[in-house]
């Protein structure tokens, strides 16, 4: 339900949001909106990968809710340690539904994430993205976040004995 224009936030309120851990029931719906993001998984791959990272104290995957009980995106946060910058927490993934967005979902999100941080006492977080994602540029930097550096990011499939 699309409630009026908040002058001072810049987006559309809308029901209640809970901010809560992801479970794995919540595996189908988290395997939609990753295709939503560029990233189609099944949701038995997805259920498999919520397991071991639920079970990992140094990482969080949070939802969104509505009061009808629809999760309407999630995010993940890793902590992380560099061997040249130290202990951080990085994003690693952020989506809202379509139909969500422009109504404080996002914020929520990273807000409760930033909190998860503090909570392990980190003093820095990061976050990437992508140059073809321009929409979400501004919403960073309208929470805080600096670009700090253009990069280009490669990756190569493993095959043969010991693959991933």
């Amino acid at each position: 339900m699309r409630g009026p224009l908040d002058g001072t936030t810049g987006f559309h309120m809308i029901e209640p949001v809970i901010i809560r851990t992801a479970a794995l029931t919540d595996a189908p719906r988290l395997a939609e909106l990753s295709e939503v993001l560029g990233y189609p998984a099944s949701s038995a791959a997805i259920g498999q990968r919520l397991v071991h990272l639920l079970g990992r104290a140094e990482e969080t995957v949070l939802v969104a809710e509505v009061v009808s009980g629809q999760v309407i995106g999630w995010v993940h946060g890793s902590e992380q340690e560099l061997l040249e910058s130290g202990r951080r927490c990085e994003i690693l993934g952020l989506v809202v539904d379509a139909e969500h967005r422009d109504r404080g979902v996002g914020r929520q999100l990273i807000a409760a994430v930033e909190q998860w941080a503090v909570s392990r006492r980190l003093e820095q977080i990061a976050v990437r993205s992508n140059v073809l994602r321009a929409d979400s540029h501004p919403f960073y930097e309208r929470l805080g976040y600096v670009r700090t550096k253009t990069q280009h990011a490669y990756g190569k499939r493993l095959s043969g004995e010991g693959a991933v």
